[in-house]
């Protein structure tokens, strides 16, 4: 199952719905594709339920040379709660895996 997020996006919740408000302990990442829109886009970080932000992407002026998306694979189960992700500007992510 995936979930897209679109840019300027904080703690969208990884649900069965992409865009719902659920999520649990247990759903499964398996990893973020992340969609730059210029080369100077923003972060891509990660929540495990409300812990502390994990950075899978830092982004900032000229970080990727090319429009490529890239994959980040992550390969977890949440530990406390639904999975939430934050995208930057100019940058989207699309996340795969089990969610509820």
């Amino acid at each position: 199952m995936l979930n897209t997020i679109a840019a300027s996006q904080t703690d969208q919740v990884l649900s069965k719905v992409s865009g719902g408000s659920t999520g649990m302990t247990g759903d499964r990442l398996d990893y973020v594709l992340v969609i730059p829109a210029s080369t100077s886009p923003g972060a891509v970080t990660l929540k495990d339920g409300n812990g502390a932000a994990i950075t899978l992407f830092a982004g900032g002026a000229s970080s990727v040379a090319t429009l490529h998306p890239f994959t980040v694979p992550v390969g977890e189960a949440s530990k406390a709660g639904g999975w939430k992700l934050t995208t930057g500007a100019n940058v989207s992510a699309i996340a795969f895996g089990n969610f509820t």
